[in-house]
This record gives structure tokens, C-alpha cells and sequence, in this order.
């Protein structure tokens, strides 16, 4: 199997029950998706594709079926046949999304999306949508979404304003006694934020004259939606050091993130345990997978990250981050090693071995070119 490449294409599932909102989410994330192109694959039931034909138009680049509609059907075998016409370069999609029927498994679609072959995708996590309002009567019908909430890595709480505020807070209640360890955010109309979901689009060297427009620049002003964060119940942490991160603390503060931080995405700098690469962060919900990526000639070494969740404590999380720095660590070539690279060491045992060892556990993120991790 090839690498994968350093830019690669977040695949996420959106899934939920009949009637639970996914479409209506979808359609707001590609009315506000503030320049990002969406591409749309609908896992649909029956002959009649009614949620394809509903978002069909407002995707930015999509496959086009021989019904002319510009999503994609799709069952288990056809998955990466379209993943592959995707994530060609000149579709330039920044993000895919799957939406699930309400009748599927999702984590089924989550299996899919990790077996995949495809090197230009990873996956973006399972957001389930759950209908507030009929939360209970469906969960005593179909006890197997409890199965699901325990999978999920962001769960959207959606026609919040069909509930009273108990009503609300018992639905909360249920969802995470029923869920795992994914965020909880609430929402009506589908109406989240689409940070929670959507990379910043950052093309500086790409003429506006040639960009295709896309869905969101030919509605009219008015009908412009411009209160996408009236709903997101989010907390966002950003973090930049030129301190290199020590490796063991850094890999031990991602083993033991909270509930609730949903993303983690950006670059960390571990400086002498890999002077030729910077590693490309990507963590959804419990996944998580480094990318190696050589420095270029003149760049600033540093770690930038953005944390992403619900329930977070920013300040404590940005003080754990700062724990992680090793200052003890040098950039430019020399004896010092960083203290956490000498700490235990043994008479006689290699320092430079021990730093090599102290990767190990980023490494295990790392994905190899026969498909496991390292």
C-alpha cells in the first residue's frame, strides 16, 4: 500500500436514527462552510434516493450518477471506488462526508473508512445525531442506539428547542450514561458550528479568479446564514511553542485526554528525538495518528496545536501542554539530549538510544506502508 500523503482528505460519518436531522445538519454545513469544498456521499435504502436528491446541488464537488444527481449511493464494495474519484487533485475536496441511513450501522461505516486503501483520506470521526425530542421513545424502540453512542465521537443533541430545559438536561443525562467518551453538544435545525467539523480552507498562492464558486457564494446575501455559532457549545484551545515537546509526557497527555475534547489537530516539534521531521497531529474523539513531514529549509521549528471540545477546561488543558515542553532539549546539534532522554539512565547506556526510545510511543501512531501501525 502507498504512504499516506501529508495532506490528507478527513472522511466523517454522519449517522443517527430516522428522522434524527442528519440531512438538515449537512445542508447547514454546506451553507456555512466558509470556503471549504465538501464532498458528499449518501448510504441510503431503497430505490428512491430521497436524502441524495435533498442535499443534491449544494455539494461542491461530488461523483455525478447516471440519475444526475451529485451525490453518491453507496454500499460496502462501492466505498472506495468513490473514494478514489474524490480524492483525485482535481476535485480538491478539503473534507468528505458519509451520511449514513438511519437504518445502518455506523460503525460498520467507521470500519469501512479505516480498512480503507485509499492513502489521500483519514478518517474525520463518527458524529451521531440524536433527536432530543424523541430520544426516549426511539431508544426504548431501538435499544442498539445505545451501541452507538458508545462509538460515536461527537454526538449532536439536535431540535433542542422542541424540549423544555429538565426535559433537555434528562436527555443529556441519558445520552451520557449511554454514551462513551465522546462530546456532547446541542443544537436546532442542525445548526453547529462548522469548526467542529471543517478545517480553515488557507490557499494564499490560489487566484480568486480561477477558484470555482461554490454553493455558498451564489446564494443571495439575504439568505446567507451568518449565526452559525449561535448553537456550538464548544470550547477551542490554541497552543504554540518553540520549545521542543518531550515525547513521553506529550504521548502520556494524549493517553489520558478528557471526555469531551473532540479534535486535536496541527503539528508537534520533538526536536531531538527527530531533528529532519515535524509530525502532523490528527485526533478524533480516542483515534489518533501522527504523520511525519520533513521541516523545510528555512522554517521555524515550533508546535502549533488547536484543541477542539465540549466541557473542556481550557486553562487546565493549556497548563498540561505547557508541562509537556522539554527544556532541557536543544534544536541545533549538540551533546545535550534533554532531560527526559537521560533521566533513568544506567551506567553505560547510549543516551542518544534512550531519546530513539522515548519516540517509540508516537511512533505506534505512525502508519506504515503495509497498512499497520509502527
Amino acid at each position: 500500500m502507498t504512504p499516506p500523503h501529508a495532506s490528507q482528505i478527513p472522511v466523517v460519518v454522519l449517522a443517527g436514527f430516522l428522522g434524527s436531522g442528519k440531512t438538515t445538519l449537512l445542508n447547514h454545513l454546506l451553507r456555512n462552510r466558509a470556503g471549504n469544498r465538501i464532498g458528499v456521499i449518501v448510504n441510503d435504502f431503497g430505490s428512491i434516493e430521497i436524502d441524495a436528491l435533498t442535499v443534491s446541488g449544494q455539494v461542491g464537488s461530488t461523483v455525478s450518477l447516471g440519475n444526475g444527481c451529485m451525490c453518491c449511493a453507496v454500499d460496502a464494495s462501492e466505498l472506495d471506488t468513490y473514494l478514489e474519484t474524490l480524492t483525485r487533485p482535481s476535485a480538491r475536496l478539503d473534507v468528505i462526508v458519509i451520511e449514513a441511513s438511519g437504518l445502518a450501522e455506523p460503525q460498520e461505516l467507521v470500519r469501512m473508512v479505516l480498512a480503507s486503501d485509499n492513502p489521500d483520506i483519514r478518517y474525520g470521526g463518527l458524529v451521531e445525531v440524536v433527536d432530543a425530542a424523541e430520544f426516549g421513545a426511539t431508544r426504548e424502540r431501538h435499544p442498539e442506539i445505545d451501541r452507538h453512542l458508545t462509538v460515536a465521537d461527537l454526538i449532536v443533541l439536535n431540535k433542542t428547542d422542541r424540549v423544555s430545559d429538565d426535559d433537555l438536561l434528562r436527555v443529556r443525562e441519558a445520552v451520557a450514561r449511554a454514551g462513551g467518551r465522546g462530546a456532547v453538544i446541542s443544537a436546532a435545525y442542525g445548526r453547529i458550528d462548522p469548526e467542529m467539523l471543517l478545517d480553515p480552507v488557507l490557499r494564499p498562492d490560489e487566484d480568486d479568479l480561477d477558484r470555482q464558486l461554490s454553493f455558498e457564494d451564489l446564494l443571495p446575501e439575504a439568505d446567507r446564514t451568518h449565526d452559525t455559532h449561535l448553537h456550538a457549545a464548544y470550547e477551542s484551545v490554541s497552543f504554540t511553542t518553540d520549545v521542543p515537546l518531550s515525547p513521553r509526557r506529550f504521548m502520556a497527555f494524549l493517553d489520558s485526554r478528557p471526555e469531551g475534547l473532540y479534535r486535536i489537530k496541527g503539528f508537534a516539534d520533538f526536536g531531538a528525538g527527530d531533528r529532519d521531521n515535524r509530525y502532523a497531529l490528527h485526533a478524533v474523539g480516542r483515534f489518533l495518528r501522527f504523520v511525519p513531514q520533513s521541516w523545510g529549509r528555512d522554517e521555524e521549528r515550533r508546535t502549533q496545536l488547536v484543541l477542539i471540545g465540549s466541557g473542556i477546561d481550557a486553562e487546565a488543558l493549556h497548563k498540561e501542554l505547557e508541562n509537556c515542553q522539554d527544556h532541557g532539549q536543544v534544536t541545533t546539534a549538540g551533546p545535550e539530549l534533554g532531560q527526559d532522554a537521560t533521566e533513568g539512565l544506567v551506567p553505560g547506556q547510549d543516551a542518544t538510544e534512550e531519546l530513539e526510545r522515548s519516540m517509540w510511543g508516537v511512533l505506534r501512531y505512525v502508519r506504515q506502508p503495509d497498512g499497520d501501525e509502527a
